[in-house]
């Protein structure tokens, strides 16, 4: 089964987007905060993290960078969540490492089909 980390320190969108990666099949790590997210990412290896920019401590762009930085975790497919829609944010986003970013407020179905169309492509 595949595995997705979800961090992002408001409970409600945590909760929702286990929520729905969950009815698609998917198994779900969820945290809080930044430095857990970088924890269970290096001990878990989930194949897939979705990250809130804006968490305290670790930003998700934080986690993103360490992340790429870890040859063990480096390949982990990331996409970045946040309410930051200005260009400089996306773009400090993809040159943290995303392959993608997703901005609130979303859609949760839009979010799992992203996540569902990043998996389809890390496997061919």
């Amino acid at each position: 089964m595949t595995t997705v980390l979800v961090a992002d320190d408001d409970a409600d969108i945590r909760d929702l987007v286990a929520f729905k990666l969950e009815q698609a099949g998917l198994e779900v790590l969820a945290v809080g905060d930044g430095q857990t997210a970088v924890e269970t990412a290096r001990t878990r290896l989930p194949t897939l993290a979705v990250l809130d920019v804006s968490m305290p401590g670790l930003s998700g762009i934080d986690v993103c960078r360490m992340l790429r930085a870890d040859p063990s975790t480096a390949g982990m497919l990331i996409i970045m969540l946040t309410a930051r829609v200005q260009e400089q944010d996306v773009e400090g986003g993809f040159s943290a490492g995303a392959d993608d970013y997703v901005t609130k407020p979303f859609s949760p179905r839009e979010l799992v089909s992203r996540i569902q169309a990043l998996l389809t492509r890390a496997r061919t």
